[in-house]
């Protein structure tokens, strides 16, 4: 298969070029080389991108990412660090639905203000704090 210019890349990964030439730029992608001034890549660059954009997804940094890979280019991904983000995706999940649960209880709150509901005041001081939720405890549901 021939190589693919920088902008059918950009195109088919759904990322601009200069995504691509920051990329590169990190190690995380390699050129085969110059048509011109465009640059131009191996096909496979496209599964390396989809990695990579999976791992952005999942949370992992650039740098977390680019250990994710063995210098032949093949994927090396420790098991260990996917069960690691697996399990704080985990607590952010519940730190979402307690957030959600809260902001649905405020909005239907019997409570003449929402500064004198209790759900709600706990959720302004989690907020403060720099927190989601009440560490340790699940937000009360609806009343």
């Amino acid at each position: 298969m021939t190589d693919l210019d920088i902008a059918e890349v950009a195109h088919r990964a759904g990322v601009p070029a200069s995504t691509l030439r920051f990329y590169e730029e990190k190690g995380l992608i390699a050129s085969t080389g110059r048509r011109g001034l465009r640059r131009q890549y191996d096909p496979g660059v496209l599964e390396r991108l989809a990695l990579i954009a999976l791992g952005r997804t999942a949370g992992f940094s650039l740098d977390q990412i680019a250990h994710m890979f063995a210098p032949d280019g093949q994927p090396r991904i420790d098991r260990r660090m996917l069960s690691d983000k697996a399990d704080e995706l985990d607590h952010r999940i519940r730190e979402l639905g307690a957030l959600r649960d809260s902001l649905r209880h405020a909005a239907a709150c019997p409570a003449p203000s929402h500064l004198q509901c209790p759900t709600f005041r706990r959720l302004i001081e989690a907020a403060a704090s720099g927190g989601v939720a009440v560490p340790g405890r699940r937000l009360p549901e609806r009343r």
